[in-house]
């Protein structure tokens, strides 16, 4: 296995969550006299070992160890001073041997008693604890929760004079006394080689990594699970675990290179961690590349595909409504959905329905099976687009469901890397699978299906002519945390075949700036979004990749009536139509989660000409 600190180089890391918290959720006991919960490391070895194969389970691949009040100090209030090379030394067995797989192990050093400012006592507190690390193999030495940066710059000195000490990660607690981009430069001028925060709120956390964007060294953030917060008329004290999730992944695109969580984090929070931090590191397998003897499907045999993709290779102005699959097997529900899209049928207003692939990680039909009911209903006067994640299947199950598709005429398809796992307790857990993302799902598509080869190379039939002929959409957010990043991955997936691009909702028109340069050669569908209340707005705040200006929350809020703000959401989505065709996009892509109610008023007000 590599060491320790040429992974994180490589690529980010996910740690475990809480010892403590976790083990008084497990024991119901604090951490006190005949209860001491460092002692557990020879005293009670089962349990520490199921708190590591949880948080392993959970998807962590470093593992702190159960040292973190090991030092002298801290045991000689429970007289066990004696015992700190027994401790120390088993502490770091057990997260070295709880797994099949191996991982890194991170050896928990936690802050003494009392604030110690000198190197003799920094030394009589934490030098047999720090040798014993060392000697059990530890791959890097966590300095964790520490408030005083004195106290922290001499217990580094103190490890740099050991012989054999591996890589020191130095956090503190977050507080407003602490200037982020110099501790982090202090830091890496001492000889720490990750440095950053933990047991802090999460927007703390994230606080402290927009304050160091050229950091000298890798950075770690370990947040709790809470900390409190007004939300709305609320203080709230604990945040969820997909909340959890998208923060990590956030965290990552901002160049956070170790993350894991501290008091209150655990398994659930970590699964959530696991699965978003997934959706970000996709698309490792299939990279290599397929030839075929023949050039990929052409705009000719894609213009067969139906309304949406005749309109859009000859350059016209096409509308795509998304639509939510059931969830359940509620008859009338399936019947009202079918009953809507064929009212959008009759309208002429719309050229293609899309159907969501799990969105938010909630299991849905499948859109393949979707419409499959839809077209026995309604035939062919709508293209209908399957979203296709690459969340739930692996290589051959995505060839499978594509192959699949073609022959049920299903021909126009939209990839994107998908939302992770909910993992609500309502349902038994998820994990995802990610072997290819959008990018991947893209390419693969045109270069193999398209030009008659199956993802291995082989023929897909004998036939004169066994290429499928997919047109093929992809997604953006104009409002990623990593604009750069978005874009260039935007211009991948054209690069590699991709005949239209979807946007996430855009409320502002400063983001889709950055599409100046693609518009005139790429068919970009810009999105909108009908808001049906005050309450909706604001949960679709908190989605990723959207930004709600305050401006359209405030202009909701001047209504105390839900029908009234229903009716201003809907004069907002109108004058984002007709903004979009104003401004010349080749298309719009309309969304309303809030339900069907909206959507064709939206397009009879606001589509300017069909």
């Amino acid at each position: 296995m590599a060491d320790f600190l040429t992974t994180l180089k490589t690529q980010p890391l996910l740690t475990d969550g809480a010892m403590g918290s976790y083990l008084f959720e497990l024991t119901g006991r604090l951490s006190e006299t005949n209860h001491v919960y460092e002692a557990f490391n020879t005293d009670q070895p089962d349990l520490i070992r199921r708190v590591h194969r949880d948080y392993l389970a959970a998807g962590a691949r470093c593992l702190k160890t159960n040292t973190f009040g090991a030092n002298r100090h801290q045991l000689r209030q429970f007289g066990m001073e004696h015992r700190v090379a027994e401790l120390n030394r088993a502490g770091v067995n057990l997260a070295r041997t709880a797994g099949t797989e191996p991982v890194f192990t991170l050896a928990s050093i936690g802050p003494a008693a009392g604030v110690l400012l000198t190197p003799t006592a920094i030394a009589e507190c934490y030098r047999e604890q720090i040798e014993n690390l060392i000697a059990a193999g530890a791959d890097a030495l966590l300095l964790e929760t520490f408030s005083s940066q004195p106290q922290l710059e001499l217990l580094i000195a103190l490890i740099r004079s050991i012989p054999g000490a591996p890589p020191i990660i130095a956090e503190m607690t977050f507080s407003p006394e602490i200037l982020p981009a110099a501790f982090v430069q202090r830091m890496a001028e001492i000889g720490a080689a990750v440095a950053g925060v933990n047991c802090c709120a999460p927007w703390d956390a994230s606080a402290f990594v927009d304050a160091v964007p050229d950091a000298p060294l890798p950075l770690v953030v370990m947040p709790n699970a809470g900390g409190f917060q007004r939300i709305g008329n609320r203080f709230m004290s604990s945040v969820n675990p997909e909340y959890m999730g998208r923060l990590a992944r956030s965290l990552m695109d901002r160049g956070v290179r170790l993350i894991g969580g501290c008091c209150e984090m655990h398994p659930p929070h970590l699964r959530e961690m696991h699965n978003y931090l997934r959706s970000r590191q996709a698309g490792v397998t299939g990279g290599v590349e397929i030839k075929s003897t023949r050039p990929p499907a052409g705009d000719v045999e894609k213009s067969a595909n139906g309304r949406f993709s005749q309109k859009l290779k000859a350059g016209k102005f096409v509308v795509s409504v998304e639509i939510l699959p059931p969830r359940g097997t509620d008859e009338k529900l399936v019947a009202g959905k079918i009953d809507f899209i064929r009212q959008l049928a009759d309208s002429g207003l719309a050229d293609a329905v899309d159907f969501t692939d799990g969105s938010r990680g909630i299991p849905l039909m499948p859109p393949g099976d979707f419409i499959h009911l839809v077209r026995n209903q309604i035939g062919d006067r709508l293209e209908l687009i399957p979203h296709f994640t690459g969340r739930d299947l692996n290589l051959m199950g995505i060839q499978s469901r594509l192959i699949g598709f073609h022959a049920n005429r299903i021909h126009n398809v939209l990839f994107i890397t998908g939302d992770p796992p909910k993992m609500s307790p309502t349902y038994p857990r998820s994990t995802a699978v990610f072997d290819l993302d959008s990018v991947a799902l893209v390419r693969l598509t045109n270069s193999c299906l398209n030009a008659g080869v199956d993802f291995g190379g082989a023929p897909l039939g004998k036939q004169a002519d066994p290429r499928t002929h997919f047109t093929i959409g992809a997604g953006f957010e104009p409002e990623a945390v990593d604009g750069k990043r978005e874009l260039d991955r935007l211009r991948q997936k054209l690069d590699h075949g991709a005949d239209y691009v979807m946007t996430q909702p855009a409320f502002r028109a400063e983001p889709l700036a950055a599409l100046e340069s693609l518009r005139t050669k790429h068919s970009i569908l810009i999105g909108v979004m009908i808001l049906t209340s005050l309450e909706q707005a604001q949960r679709v705040a908190q989605v990723p990749g959207v930004v709600l200006p305050d401006k359209i929350l405030q202009r909701l809020a001047t209504k105390s009536n839900p029908t009234d703000q229903a009716k201003v959401g809907l004069e907002i989505a109108v004058e984002q139509v007709q903004r979009v065709q104003q401004e010349g996009w080749a298309g719009l892509y309309l969304m309303s989660p809030g339900g069907a109610a909206g959507i064709l008023a939206a397009l009879q007000t606001g589509l300017i000409a069909k």
